[in-house]
C-alpha cells in the first residue's frame, strides 16, 4: 500500500520540482543555527505559518514535498504546544523532495501575524528557541 498523504513545507526559499530540502542548512527560525532536521506538515495551515514566519527576503512559498526517509512527530510543537499533534507537524533527518508548489494560498490576517510575532518575541526574551534541534 502506498502513502497517499500530502505533505507541505513552508519557506521563503525559491525551489523547483525535484530539489531536495535537506538538514544541514541554516534554520528558517530563531538564531538560524544549523538545522539537524527538516520539517513538514500534513496541514496547509501549518505550512502557511512556516512560509509566513520564515526569515529572509522574498515571498513565502509552500511546497508539496515527499519524504525520502522516516518522519517523526515534531517535538517542538507536539510535546509543548499541541499535545496529540493536531497540526500534523513532523520532522526528519532525511531530505524531502519537492514535487510541486501551492501557488495560491491564503495567508493569516495581519492581526494573527502580529500576535504570533509578539508570542515568538516573548519566547525569545525567555531564552526559548522556536526549534531546539
Amino acid at each position: 500500500m502506498t502513502d497517499t498523504q500530502t505533505y507541505y513545507h513552508g519557506s521563503k526559499a525559491d525551489l523547483h520540482v525535484g530539489d531536495l530540502i535537506a538538514p544541514g542548512h541554516a534554520s528558517n527560525y530563531g538564531s538560524r543555527k544549523q538545522a539537524a532536521f527538516v520539517y513538514l506538515s500534513a496541514t496547509l495551515d501549518a505550512a502557511t505559518w512556516g512560509a509566513e514566519l520564515a526569515v529572509g527576503a522574498g515571498r513565502g512559498r509552500i511546497y508539496i514535498v515527499e519524504p525520502t526517509g522516516a518522519i517523526e512527530d515534531d517535538p517542538n510543537l507536539t510535546n509543548k504546544r499541541f499535545p496529540g499533534n493536531p497540526t500534523r507537524s513532523y520532522r526528519s533527518r532525511a531530505p524531502f523532495r519537492v514535487v510541486g508548489e501551492v501557488v495560491e494560498w491564503q495567508g493569516h490576517s495581519a492581526e494573527q501575524l502580529q500576535e504570533m510575532h509578539a508570542h515568538l518575541e516573548r519566547l525569545k526574551q525567555q531564552g526559548v528557541e522556536a526549534i531546539e534541534e
